[in-house]
C-alpha cells in the first residue's frame, strides 16, 4: 500500500520533472560589487532541517583579511548545489555586512520499488540505481536511475522498455520513490548481412560471429537477441578470421545496425575490405643483443614458408621466441615481428627481430572484481610474479588462461605506472558469473534406446577453482551413477589430479543376449605438454560381473555331472535329445554363448590396469570443427594386480579441412589391437564393432560370431581392428545459417577380427568333462580349420572388409547434437549384421 499523493504524468510531465538542470535560483540575490570592500561580520543559515549550520558555512571561505568577494560567494552557491542535498539555494544580503543563506532541503527516500518488472529481479535493479533509501532524494539522480533501468533491459535485448519514475510524498520531508516499468518483448537481430565478401560466403562467415539471427528456437538461446557489445566483438572475430586465413590487409569497416520498426527487430549489417590473400615468402631472424644466435629461434616459429600469412601464428611464434629467451636468461628481451609485402607475388616476408626491451619490473599484481574466486586462484595462472621482469608474452599469456577457465564474464589485464619509472602495476579487471549447473537429459539412439540423466556440477567449486560433477543416468538399456571431481593444481603444480567413481549397469537388448554390471574407480592425472598437446595417465580398477537371465543359463550345473554344455555334435552322438526331457536340453529354448556362460561361471571378475591418454589438437572449433587435425592415442596395461591382463592399444585421427562453397572434408582413421600378457584373454576384453566402426552394421553387428544354430549366436569381438572414412559434411544453403542443419555424404570401411577367447568348456583340466574331447566332437569348418581338430565353439573369425555408403543428417540443435544415418552395406560377412538406419542425440533442459 503507498501513502500520500501519488503524482502522475505522462512522458511531458517526466521530462519537466526530471530533465531540467539543477541551477541557482532566479530569486538568489548577488552581492554587488561595492560589497567587495565590505567586511563580512557574519553568515546566518535558514531552512535547514537535517545539514548542519556549519557544514553549510564551512562551503563560504573567505579570502584574506576574512573578506568575502562575490567569486567566493559563487563558489559557494555552486559546491551547495552540487552535495544534491537541496532543492532550492537562495543568498541574500542582510545588515550589518550579514549574509542570510536560505535552502530547501531534498527529501529523504523512504523506500525504493519496482513495479512491472518480470524478467529481471528487484534484488539486480537495486544494486543498479543509485538512489537509494534512507538516502538524498535528487531529480537529477532519478533522471540517471531511469537511463539506467531502461540500459540494462536494452543489454538483455528489450528495446521497446519504457521505465516511469513516480514520487509518493510522505510526511516529514521524506517520500517513496516508484520505478514503474513496461518490459516489452525481446528485440532480437532479424538479419545479418555481410557487404565485401568474396573469399569467404556469407553462410561461413555466420559461423564466426556471436550474433545469430532470430528463429523459430530462438527462445532457447539468446544470441538473437541484439547486443551492440557483441556486435563491436564480431567486428574483431571477421577481423581475426581473415587475418588467420592470410588477408593481411583486411579492414571491417562498419558494423551497421538499422531498427526495423515493421519487422519489430534489428538488421545488422558488416562491410568488409578483404584485400588480397598472401602467403609466407620468405622468414628471417635477427637479433641486436650482443651474443644471442637469432637462428636459434627457428624451432619455435610455427611459421613455414609457403603457407598461408596466419596472424595467429605469428604471434603465437613471438609468445615461444619471447618465453625460450626469458628461460636463456634474457629476462627482458622483446621479439618484434615485422612483414614486408610483395604486392605483385601476394606474400609477405616475415622478420623476427629480437632486441633487448626495456628494465622494467613488476610492482605488483592487483586484482578486482572477484569477489568469489580465490586471489591465488588466479595468481597461479600467471607464470610471473612481483619482482620478475615485465614480460608482455607471459602477461598474455596469463589473461588467455584466466579466459579459458570460463569462471569470468570478461578478463582484461592492462597496466599502470609504479612507484618508479622502472615499475609497473599490473590490473587484472574480471566480472564473475555463475559457474554452476544443473541439467536433466535426455535421449534416445538406436543402441541405447531412451535415456535420461541428472546432474549437477560446479567448475569453481568454493571459489577454489575445483571441479566436481554427479549424475545418475537410467535408460532403456543402460542404468548407473557417477562421481567426478578434479584438482586443476595438484601441489601448486600445473598437473590436474582426477577422480572417478562410476557404476554402470547395461542390460541384455536385441543386440546382446547378456548384460553387465561394472563398478570402478580411477584417480588420473592430466597434463599440458603444449597448447595443442596434451598427456594424461590413470589407472583404474573396476569390477565386473555378466547377468543371464535363467532361459539362457539353464545348462550350467547337470545334476550328477560335470558342468558342461554339450555341443549339438554330442548330444546326437550320446542320443540325448536337444528338447528338455531329462534335463539336458540346453539349446530347446536358445543358449547363450559360450565364452558368455563361462563368464557367468566365472563371476565377478577384477580388473587392475595403467595407462595413459596423448591427445594432439588443432581443431578451429571443438564442437563445431571444420579445419584442423585431432589425434588420440591410447594405451592400457591391465595385470597390475586383478584377475585380467592384456595390454590394448588404439589410435583415433580425425582431419578436417574446408574445401569448396562451404563443403567441409573429414577423413577418419582408426586402429585397436589386443595383445594377451600371461592370462588368458576374456571375451569382455575383446573389442566389439558394428556401426561405431562401419556405418551400416547393427551394433556389435561385425567380427566374429558364435554360429551355434540353437543358440544366442552372440558376437564375440576380436583382437585387432582398423577403419576408414571419407565424409564431405555440406551445409542447406536454402536454409537460414540459424538452423543448424548440415547434411553429409560419406563412405566406410573396416575389419574387426581375430578372437583370442575361450573356445572350450574345461573345469579343473579335467579333459573327459569338456567339449574339445567330448565323443562324437566334429571339426571346425569355419575357424580354426585344422583337419582333425574339435573345439566346442564353432565360430566365423573371417578376414572380410566391410564397407558402405551412405548419407547423414547433422542438427546442432538448441536440444544438443543429434544426427541420423542412413548407409547401405556395399561388403560384409556372411554371419554379420546390419542396421541401414540410425539415430542418436540428446539435450539438456
Amino acid at each position: 500500500m503507498k501513502f500520500g499523493l501519488r503524482l502522475r504524468g505522462g512522458l511531458l510531465a517526466t521530462l519537466i520533472m526530471f530533465g531540467a538542470p539543477v541551477i541557482a535560483p532566479v530569486g538568489a540575490v548577488f552581492v554587488s560589487s561595492s560589497a567587495l570592500a565590505q567586511t563580512v561580520q557574519s553568515i546566518s543559515v535558514e531552512g535547514n532541517r537535517r545539514v548542519e549550520v556549519e557544514t553549510i558555512r564551512s562551503y563560504f571561505k573567505p579570502g584574506p583579511g576574512g573578506r568575502l568577494d562575490q567569486g567566493a560567494i559563487d563558489d559557494g552557491l555552486k559546491a551547495l548545489i552540487e552535495t544534491g542535498l537541496f532543492q532550492d539555494v537562495r543568498i541574500n544580503r542582510g545588515g550589518g555586512g550579514q549574509i542570510v543563506v536560505s535552502v530547501v532541503e531534498n527529501p529523504v527516500i523512504g523506500r525504493i520499488a519496482f513495479e512491472g518488472n518480470k524478467k529481471i529481479k528487484d534484488e539486480q535493479l537495486t544494486t543498479e540505481v543509485q538512489s537509494k533509501a534512507r538516502g538524498t532524494f535528487s531529480r537529477a539522480m532519478v533522471q540517471s536511475d531511469t537511463l539506467r533501468i531502461a540500459e540494462i533491459y536494452r543489454r538483455s535485448g528489450r528495446y521497446d522498455v519504457r521505465v516511469t519514475p513516480e514520487v509518493i510524498e510522505q510526511p516529514n520531508n521524506r517520500v517513496d520513490l516508484i520505478f514503474t516499468i513496461e518490459e516489452g518483448a525481446k528485440t532480437g537481430v532479424k538479419s545479418i548481412e555481410f557487404i565485401g565478401n568474396v573469399a569467404f560466403s556469407s553462410y561461413r562467415l555466420r559461423d564466426v560471429i556471436k550474433t545469430r539471427e532470430s528463429n523459430l528456437l530462438s527462445f532457447l538461446a539468446s544470441g538473437d537477441i541484439y547486443d551492440p557489445d557483441r556486435v563491436e566483438a564480431d567486428r574483431d572475430l571477421i577481423r581475426r578470421f581473415y587475418l588467420k586465413n592470410g588477408f593481411a590487409d583486411v579492414q571491417v569497416v562498419a558494423a551497421l545496425t538499422e531498427y526495423d520498426p515493421e519487422k519489430k527487430g534489428f538488421n545488422v549489417t558488416f562491410k568488409i575490405e578483404e584485400g588480397s590473400q598472401y602467403r609466407v615468402g620468405a622468414i628471417d631472424f635477427r637479433s641486436s643483443i650482443p651474443n644471442f644466435d637469432p637462428s636459434s629461434m627457428r624451432a619455435y616459429s610455427r611459421v613455414n614458408v609457403g603457407s598461408l600469412y596466419n596472424v595467429e601464428s605469428v604471434e603465437k611464434s613471438v609468445e615461444e621466441m619471447q618465453i625460450e629467451a626469458s628461460r636463456r636468461g634474457y629476462a627482458f628481451a622483446v621479439v618484434r615481428p615485422g612483414g614486408d609485402r610483395n604486392f605483385e607475388a601476394h606474400t609477405v616476408s616475415v622478420v623476427f627481430n629480437i632486441d633487448e626491451g626495456p628494465r622494467i619490473y613488476i610492482e605488483r599484481i592487483n586484482l578486482r572484481g572477484n569477489t568469489r574466486t580465490r586471489d591465488y586462484v588466479i595468481r597461479r595462472e600467471f607464470d610471473i610474479s612481483e619482482g620478475d621482469a615485465y614480460n608482455r608474452a607471459l602477461v598474455d599469456r596469463a589473461e588467455r588462461r584466466l579466459k579459458n577457465l570460463d569462471y569470468f564474464k570478461s578478463v582484461k589485464i592492462t597496466t599502470e605506472p609504479g612507484s618508479s619509472s622502472d615499475r609497473v602495476i599490473l590490473i587484472v579487471d574480471m566480472e564473475e558469473k555463475s559457474t554452476g549447473d544443473f541439467s536433466i537429459s535426455g535421449g534416445y539412439s538406436t543402441t541405447d534406446g531412451a535415456l535420461a540423466e541428472v546432474s549437477i556440477s560446479e567448475r569453481n567449486l568454493l571459489g577454489r577453482g575445483l571441479f566436481a560433477k554427479a549424475s545418475v543416468t537410467y535408460g532403456q538399456y543402460a542404468r548407473g551413477y557417477s562421481l567426478s571431481f578434479v584438482e586443476p593444481y595438484l601441489l601448486d603444480y600445473r598437473v590436474a589430479l582426477g577422480l572417478d567413481l562410476y557404476q554402470r549397469q547395461q542390460l541384455s537388448n536385441s543386440y546382446i543376449s547378456y548384460g553387465t554390471k561394472t563398478l570402478g574407480f580411477s584417480p588420473r592425472l592430466g597434463f599440458s605438454l603444449r597448447e595443442d598437446l596434451a598427456l594424461q595417465l590413470r589407472y583404474s580398477i573396476y569390477q565386473q560381473e555378466i547377468t543371464l537371465p535363467n532361459y539362457l543359463a539353464n545348462c550350467n550345473n547337470v545334476a550328477g555331472s560335470a558342468a558342461f554344455n554339450p555341443s549339438p555334435a554330442y548330444a546326437a552322438a550320446n542320443g540325448i535329445s536337444l528338447v528338455s526331457t531329462n534335463g539336458l536340453g540346453c539349446y530347446s529354448d536358445g543358449e547363450a554363448s559360450l565364452p558368455v556362460r563361462k563368464e557367468l561361471a566365472n563371476g565377478k571378475t577384477l580388473t587392475s590396469a595403467l595407462g595413459y591418454t596423448l591427445t594432439y589438437n588443432t581443431l578451429d572449433n571443438n564442437k563445431n570443427p571444420t579445419d584442423g587435425l585431432l589425434i588420440d592415442f591410447r594405451q592400457d596395461f591391465a595385470g597390475v594386480g586383478g584377475d585380467v591382463s592384456y595390454m590394448k592399444s588404439v589410435i583415433d585421427a580425425k582431419y578436417y579441412t574446408p574445401l569448396v562453397s562451404d563443403i567441409v572434408g573429414l577423413v577418419r582413421l582408426q586402429s585397436g589391437m589386443l595383445n594377451k600378457m600371461g592370462s588368458d584373454l576374456r571375451m569382455l576384453d575383446h573389442f566389439q564393432m558394428g556401426s561405431n566402426l562401419v556405418r551400416g552394421f547393427a551394433p556389435n553387428g561385425i567380427g566374429p560370431r558364435d554360429l551355434n544354430p540353437f543358440g544366442t549366436q552372440d558376437a564375440l569381438g576380436g583382437t585387432k581392428y582398423w577403419g576408414a572414412s571419407l565424409e564431405l559434411q555440406m551445409p542447406f544453403w536454402f536454409l537460414p545459417k540459424e538452423v543448424g542443419l548440415k547434411g553429409a555424404v560419406y563412405a566406410d570401411a573396416g575389419g574387426l577380427y581375430d578372437y583370442q577367447g575361450p573356445t572350450s568348456w574345461a573345469f579343473n583340466g579335467v579333459s573327459g568333462t569338456n567339449e574339445v574331447n567330448a565323443p562324437g566332437c566334429i571339426p571346425s569348418s569355419i575357424n580354426p580349420s585344422s583337419a582333425g581338430t574339435c573345439t566346442g565353439l564353432v565360430y566365423d573369425d573371417s578376414k572380410v572388409v566391410r564397407s558402405s555408403v551412405g548419407v547423414g543428417l547433422i542438427w546442432q540443435s538448441p536440444f544438443g547434437p543429434l544426427r541420423f544415418d542412413y548407409a547401405v552395406p556395399l561388403s560384409k560377412g556372411k554371419y554379420d549384421r546390419t542396421q541401414e538406419f540410425r539415430f542418436g542425440g540428446g539435450t539438456t533442459f
